[in-house]
């Protein structure tokens, strides 16, 4: 860089230039400074003299990256860390925000990173005091900056260390400063309680939110989850917990300020409230702090103090529903003021619920608080009255009214947001909201009933009006109804089994499920059927097959219930049977009249395939005539969704389900009437010219046809099943599938289900590909595998590199090579047919499989997960059954297999590693038996292996470095087979093994070298220069003790 006026005119290009070209220049240029060690100190050069901010970001920032990305040595680390602290602390005044906030990141991170290394890292909370010590309010700013960059660093796992290092030094952190840092930010905020100036308290009150958010134990929790049970707070802050001035001094926060410091106080009661029990020096210390719980935010109810404020108000009805997560109900009760706490938290919910609009994120907090509160009823042993049966049918009714009043207020004023359309807000408040309806079910029940009568009427009288003008007052009507049929599903959902009134419970549930059932000989019937285009309609049928799964799984079958069919057989519902028929065929109403909804298709389908489970429900479908209708007619003509290539997909549910329940009986004549539509399509295809393939509607035929066939192999597990299956579609229609394939090899449209079929097609679950000893059908099998897989990898591989490279060239070769995979791995073909008798079938599909897995760069198959397991499955296999083919590749594809392979033990995904390690110890136990401890290599396979291993020395060493660094450094959840190349890898070459060892011990800091050392000398005790399985598992155990001794240190 020949000046620092040029080096500044660039990082204002990188920074601020609208041009991508002219960044990407800069960037490219500058991009030395984050990658050259040597230029280290040009960035402190920078930093000295630049006065320009983007400048300064640019040296910080390299900084970042050298200090994240190398290993530096530890003066030059305290060397940096001790610039900073001086620079921060003689120009950080000066310096912009963006600027501060770089370096103080940079500060940290070299902290952490050295934080075991050498004591005076440990020195960062003196260090940051010092600031705020200082007079100056930007000096108190950057001070109170570095602890809460610390202790966020701390608390987040780093790209550059292993969890298991992360979470060491993070619990050195915690159980050395983190109290101190807690304490600090807690005697800031009562300093700064009277300052003016928010920065200060944000900074405070955040650093506060972030010591009590840390992840103490390691468990990584989402926040973002109500499931969260106690904070595992150390015992060491017992003192500062207990004493009653830490939680006021929050509520004080919060009374005196507005977003977003409010909410974060708030967010800090949250936490506080979350306290684990075992805390306290006793019970008369958890009660006081319950108490000053409820007092505060019993004022903040009493006063409405920033309720008005939506991030307040959210936090709020957190910290509402955590109390009852940590605390019992009869602690709750006897707590001084809880009458008038229940009765204000019942007046603030009711009015929430009323609020819909504005409380729509909330709501479900609250719901769940009233829901936990009831559950406890029944344990409850206390003297004092609970006051629920008071409160709680209040609050279920004031919600149920709430929704209704919201139907009317979205139709009236055409509101885009509709809470029903919220699926993820809808099921939240129904998991909550029926435990509250069964607290007191008759009065809830009555409410309902009073509800739902009047507007059952007017819709049933509404299917009498040919044309029916008012159509708002319907879709009223529709909204209406639908959320009285979730709320009777919900209810349903939670029969209570066991409840001393089970019986009366369960004639309330007849009574609210005839009325579904009476709404349902009403939905499909007279004007309503012009209405299936509407939403109002839509969002109601959804309604009633959600209803129906609750129903089926608790009242049909062995749970149900002469209560309730006592009152659905006045509807002409008897039993269980008649039962599921109305269901059944309510579902094929909607698949028949939903083509272009694809919401009440999915909901159909997913029903329909719950239906089948277990064999008596199985068995009982098959009596009902709706069933019967579906299996004997499921052409688009009966069931226009398969008409509707938006609703394709779904096709693989609805014959998955189909072929369930034709094979739920042997019968063959069902199997013929079931597949006589597929037939036909087959015909027709056969019959297909081949210029005719590449219009639409072929296409379209296909892709159904392929996604059809899919879902009927999936039913099959069992030969049984299969085998008629096998004998329709071989040789008969193969020829078809292949033809196809060849004219669209280029339309991933219909190479992608088409592939996806043959994939489930080939895989050998439950043995049901299992031939008879005299039967050619697996080889026959496989050589229609390989005309298809030849036909497409040669057909894709000549096609020019599109744009969108994974939809139209990796996902097909992914899918090629899982197809692949399983035939190799299935066990119903005996390849050594295929060189004995000179087929090319099997090297064919293996020589067109090995070009696709090779045409993918190594960085593409990292990055595509679906990709990578596909891949490194592949080779799995292969070095287990034809390692022959891997060894016959030159020495280039060989290194580069072996390239992939190291790189696959690194991956993330331990299914990958796994496969990555089974094949290396394939390999190397192959060399090992064959070429170390044979003689001189004799057939052309080992001579082969021998002159790659001569030509790449550096090949084994490289592998066994790399599994030494992941059994030691990693966090390493599938251990085991990681490990089981090793003993191989040493063996090979004892000599290279020894270099490594010393290369490893040196990479460590001085105080685990020793510790590695020791380790490495046990490694080998006992254990022989075999591959014996007892030998391997001795060495094994071995290593075993190493890690857990080293990562004990």
């Amino acid at each position: 860089m020949e000046s620092l006026a040029q080096l500044e005119a660039l990082c204002d290009r990188l920074y601020n230039s609208q041009d991508p070209a002219e960044r990407a220049h800069a960037e490219s240029t500058l991009q030395c400074f984050s990658t050259n060690l040597d230029y280290i100190s040009q960035c402190q050069l920078i930093l000295e003299s630049s006065s320009s901010p983007y400048a300064q970001l640019l040296a910080s920032s390299s900084l970042l990256k050298q200090v994240t990305n190398h290993t530096l040595a530890l003066q030059l680390r305290i060397d940096i860390r001790n610039y900073i602290l001086s620079y921060l602390a003689s120009k950080g005044q000066e310096l912009q925000a963006f600027v501060i906030i770089s370096l103080i990141q940079l500060l940290c991170r070299i902290t952490k990173l050295g934080w075991n290394d050498d004591d005076r890292f440990k020195e960062i909370t003196k260090e940051a005091m010092k600031f705020m010590s200082q007079a100056t309010v930007e000096h108190f700013y950057i001070g109170l900056r570095i602890l809460n960059q610390l202790v966020q660093e701390m608390n987040q796992p780093n790209p550059c260390l292993s969890l298991a290092h992360h979470r060491k030094i993070a619990c050195f952190f915690r159980d050395s400063a983190l109290l101190q840092i807690f304490q600090i930010s807690l005697t800031s905020l009562g300093q700064l309680k009277r300052d003016a100036d928010d920065r200060l308290r944000q900074q405070a009150m955040g650093l506060a939110l972030k010591c009590l958010s840390f992840d103490f134990v390691g468990t990584s929790q989402d926040e973002s989850s109500e499931e969260l049970g106690t904070i595992q707070i150390p015992s060491s802050w017992k003192g500062l917990l207990e004493d009653m001035s830490t939680i006021n001094l929050f509520f004080d926060y919060y009374a005196i300020s507005k977003p977003p410091l409010s909410n974060q106080a708030l967010e800090c009661l949250v936490q506080l409230a979350s306290i684990r029990r075992a805390l306290f020096s006793g019970e008369t210390e958890r009660m006081k702090f319950l108490s000053h719980l409820l007092s505060g935010t019993r004022e903040i109810l009493r006063t409405q103090q920033g309720l008005s404020e939506h991030v307040n108000y959210h936090e709020y009805c957190r910290l509402l529903g955590r109390l009852k997560t940590n605390y019992q109900l009869s602690e709750l009760i006897s707590v001084e003021n809880y009458n008038d706490w229940i009765r204000l938290v019942a007046e603030f919910t009711i009015r929430s619920f009323q609020s819909w609009q504005w409380a729509s994120g909330s709501v479900y907090y609250l719901l769940g608080l009233w829901s936990r509160l009831v559950s406890s009823v029944p344990y409850l042993k206390s003297n004092f009255p609970s006051l629920l049966d008071a409160y709680v049918p209040k609050i279920t009714e004031a919600y149920i009214t709430s929704r209704f009043d919201s139907v009317q207020a979205i139709v009236q004023n055409n509101l885009a947001e509709d809470p029903l359309d919220n699926e993820e807000h809808l099921q939240d408040q129904l998991d909550s909201l029926p435990f509250l309806c069964r607290f007191q079910y008759e009065r809830s029940s009555a409410f309902i009933l009073q509800l739902l009568d009047p507007i059952l009427q007017s819709f049933t009288e509404a299917s009498r009006v040919p044309n029916p003008a008012e159509g708002s007052r319907l879709s009223i009507i529709e909204g209406q109804l639908t959320w009285l049929v979730h709320i009777i599903g919900s209810i349903i959902k939670i029969r209570q089994n066991s409840a001393s009134s089970a019986e009366v419970h369960e004639v309330i549930d007849g009574e609210l499920s005839a009325r579904v059932f009476q709404l349902l000989q009403v939905t499909d019937s007279g004007s309503h059927v012009q209405r299936y285009g509407e939403r109002s309609k839509q969002r109601l049928d959804i309604a009633l097959l959600s209803f129906f799964q609750h129903f089926r799984k608790v009242y049909v079958g062995e749970h149900s219930s002469k209560q309730l069919y006592a009152r659905l057989s006045e509807l002409g519902v008897q039993d269980n049977l008649v039962a599921l028929n109305i269901i059944v065929a309510k579902i094929a109403t909607d698949l028949k009249c939903y083509a272009q909804c694809e919401d009440v298709i999915q909901q159909a389908l997913n029903l329909f395939q719950e239906l089948p489970t277990g064999y008596m429900s199985g068995k009982l479908l098959l009596k009902l005539d709706a069933v019967n209708f579906i299996l004997a007619n499921h052409t688009r003509e009966h069931f226009s969704f398969l008409d509707e290539p938006s609703n394709s997909r779904h096709r693989t549910t609805f014959y998955f389900t189909i072929g369930r329940l034709v094979f739920m009986e042997d019968s063959v004549s069902r199997f013929r009437t079931a597949i006589a539509p597929l037939q036909q399509v087959f015909l027709s295809l056969e019959a297909t010219p081949d210029s005719a393939f590449r219009s639409d509607a072929v296409k379209y035929t296909i892709i159904g046809l392929m996604r059809d066939l899919r879902g009927i192999t999936m039913a099959t597990n069992s030969r049984k099943t299969f085998t008629p299956l096998f004998d329709w579609l071989y040789p008969a229609h193969f020829s078809v599938i292949i033809r196809a394939l060849g004219h669209l090899v280029d339309t991933p449209e219909v190479t992608t289900p088409l592939l996806k079929f043959m994939a489930e097609f080939v895989v050998n679950k439950t043995q049901r590909l299992t031939f008879e000893s005299s039967s050619p059908n697996g080889i026959l099998l496989f050589r229609e595998i390989s005309k298809l897989l030849v036909a497409y990898g040669n057909g894709i591989m000549a096609l020019p590199t599109p744009s969108d490279i994974y939809a139209y060239k990796y996902k097909g070769i992914w899918i090629a090579l899982v197809i692949l995979t399983r035939a190799l791995g299935g066990n119903y073909v005996n390849f050594g047919v295929f060189e004995l008798y000179g087929d090319p079938a099997l090297a064919d599909a293996l020589d067109v499989a090995l070009k696709m897995s090779f045409s993918i760069p190594l960085a593409d198959i990292a990055a595509y997960r679906k990709v990578a397991r596909s891949y490194y499955a592949f080779f799995e296999v292969l070095c287990h059954h034809h390692l022959s083919v891997i060894v016959n590749l030159d020495t280039p594809t060989f290194s580069h297999v072996l390239g992939s392979l190291e790189a696959g033990l690194k991956s993330l995904d331990a299914s990958i590693s796994s496969q990555c390690a089974s094949a290396v110890d394939n390999m190397s136990a192959y060399y090992f038996t064959h070429i170390t401890l044979g003689e001189s290599p004799t057939s052309p396979m080992s001579i082969n292996f021998a002159r790659h291993i001569q030509e790449r020395p550096n090949i084994f060493p490289q592998l066994l470095k790399s599994l030494f660094e992941l059994v030691l450094f990693e966090e390493c959840s599938n251990q085991w087979s990681i490990s089981r190349p090793i003993l191989a890898l040493i063996l090979i070459n004892e000599q290279a093994y020894t270099d490594i060892k010393i290369q490893i011990i040196a990479s460590q800091p001085p105080d685990s070298q020793q510790k590695l050392l020791l380790g490495f000398e046990k490694l080998m005790t006992d254990v022989n220069r075999t591959l014996e399985p007892t030998n391997r598992e001795k060495f094994t155990q071995n290593l075993t003790i190493f890690r857990h001794d080293f990562l004990a240190k």
